[in-house]
C-alpha cells in the first residue's frame, strides 16, 4: 500500500488506521508493510509520538 509522503497528511492517515481498523501499531505495520522505526522517525521530525495506551500518535 502507498502511503504519504506529507508528514502532517501521513499523521492523519495513520491515526485514521489506527483508529478505525487496527489495536496496535504493530498490526498497522504488518498489515500494511510498513517500516515502523521508518514512520516512527518520520513523524517524531513534526513532533509526535506513538502512544500505545491511546493507540495514536500525538504531540509531545
Amino acid at each position: 500500500m502507498q502511503i504519504p509522503k506529507d508528514p502532517y497528511i501521513l499523521l492523519s492517515f495513520i491515526n485514521t488506521k489506527l483508529r478505525d481498523e487496527f489495536h496496535t501499531l504493530e498490526d498497522l505495520c504488518l498489515s500494511l508493510n510498513i517500516d515502523r522505526k521508518h514512520l516512527e522517525k518520520t513523524l517524531s521530525s513534526i513532533d509526535y509520538t506513538y502512544v500505545s495506551s491511546k493507540n495514536q500518535f500525538t504531540s509531545q
